[in-house]
């Protein structure tokens, strides 16, 4: 029953999307004859070492030559910013509705999981641009009233400019609003020191920032109805400000597997080099 759990029921040829307690009757009745109630069949699953989790999307379309080939580009982005006393930006874009953000909650046994809401229209929504600095745990955010174009990009790029004069390299993913005449434009701004990187396809948990609207859903729109963009707004402004005094937490929450990944390969590479032994040549030896 182990291995019939770890892959999806329809492989064991129980007819249902996804594992539960009646799936697992379902399996133990085919194989074994036997019929078991709901709490036996929970049992079984936590006695096999299973926990319920809510799962997170494994994108097939990712390529991970090119995700691996990226861990690379990124910890020669980072030296370079230590030599060039650049400051790295990750950036991304999120939306939040006026209405219920569904998330799992605690009631007493036997009662249902109901959440309020009032069934605000699906314009009704709070736009946001973010940039996370992992080595300081700074944060830059900036809401947008219209459709995300390159034209919102260039008048965040703008804003993220105004207030950090330095170099800066920004990492995102390839969306469409990241792409335009408006940007290209941008980009010849005499003397710009802006430098953008383009994240993998496919590869969110590449994207520090992501964990920024993670942090958000999980505190301020988690089973909330706010009813109206502007209460919605009005919630996350509130929240996105208290973060400049988080900084700690804000780094530690949004590192990612690709800080990891690059950290372990400039750890190989390090240790590759203590092994290779000095060699000095001479005309003897030549």
């Amino acid at each position: 029953m182990k291995a019939a759990v770890e892959r999806a029921p329809q492989a064991s040829e129980v007819e249902q999307a996804n594992w539960n307690w009646k799936g697992v009757r379902s399996f133990v009745k085919q194989r074994f004859g036997r019929v078991l109630c709901s709490s036996s069949c929970l049992n079984y699953l936590h006695r096999l070492g299973f926990v319920l989790k809510r799962p997170k999307k494994c994108f097939l379309k990712a390529d991970e030559a090119k995700r691996e080939a990226f861990v690379k580009t990124y910890s020669e982005v980072r030296q370079a910013a230590q030599t060039e006393g650049a400051t790295i930006f990750f950036i991304d874009e999120a939306h939040f509705r006026a209405d219920v953000d569904g998330r799992a909650k605690w009631v007493q046994r036997g009662q249902p999981a109901l959440v309020e809401t009032s069934s605000p229209k699906w314009g009704e929504k709070a736009t946001y641009y973010s940039a996370v600095c992992l080595e300081t745990g700074e944060l830059e955010v900036m809401s947008v009233t219209q459709t995300l174009t390159a034209e919102t990009s260039v008048a965040f790029l703008k804003q993220l400019r105004a207030r950090h004069p330095e170099p800066l390299i920004v990492m995102w993913d390839n969306g469409p609003m990241h792409r335009g005449e408006a940007l290209r434009t941008y980009l010849t701004t005499p003397d710009l020191k802006l430098r953008l990187v383009a994240l993998p396809a496919y590869s969110p948990d590449f994207n520090a920032d992501e964990a920024i609207w993670d942090w958000v859903r999980e505190e301020v729109t988690a089973n909330t109805c706010f009813g109206t963009a502007a209460k919605v707004r009005e919630n996350i402004d509130a929240f996105l400000a208290g973060l400049a005094h988080r900084t700690a937490e804000v780094k530690q929450r949004c590192r990612t597997i690709l800080q990891a990944r690059a950290e372990a390969l400039l750890a190989s590479t390090n240790q590759l080099a203590t092994h290779i032994p000095h060699v000095v040549l001479t005309l003897a030896s030549v």
